[in-house]
């Protein structure tokens, strides 16, 4: 049995334990310690997921992701390659919210954004 520690880093790796979705989602992202910064997630999963990150981070490094209409989600830092961050949720999406998540922002070519009404 691996820990709930691991499982979460293993997650995180190429062999993902749930599949990424392309979308397009505006966003905001706060590295520990740092400033809020605008941001667009590119993909979502329950456990992590993409962002554009102008400034170079660092593997686990702490950010903070608020997506429109929810609470900041902590992850961290798995990489980071020019100006797009990859990184692990803290603590899994609720399948809900992310299949809420899905419906709001999936479209024709992952594009389409509905707010919150």
């Amino acid at each position: 049995m691996y820990a709930t520690e691991d499982r979460y880093s293993l997650a995180a790796q190429e062999d993902r334990c749930a599949p990424r979705t392309k979308l397009s989602i505006p966003a905001q992202m706060r590295a520990s310690g740092g400033r809020r910064f605008q941001t667009v997630v590119h993909d979502l999963s329950i456990s992590g997921f993409s962002a554009a990150a102008i400034n170079r981070m660092h593997e686990g490094q702490v950010v903070w992701l608020t997506l429109p209409g929810l609470e900041s989600q902590m992850a961290h830092v798995v990489w980071w390659d020019n100006c797009i961050v990859g990184c692990a949720f803290a603590d899994l999406l609720s399948p809900i919210v992310h299949d809420d998540i899905l419906t709001r922002y999936s479209g024709r070519g992952g594009m389409h954004y509905r707010p919150l009404m």
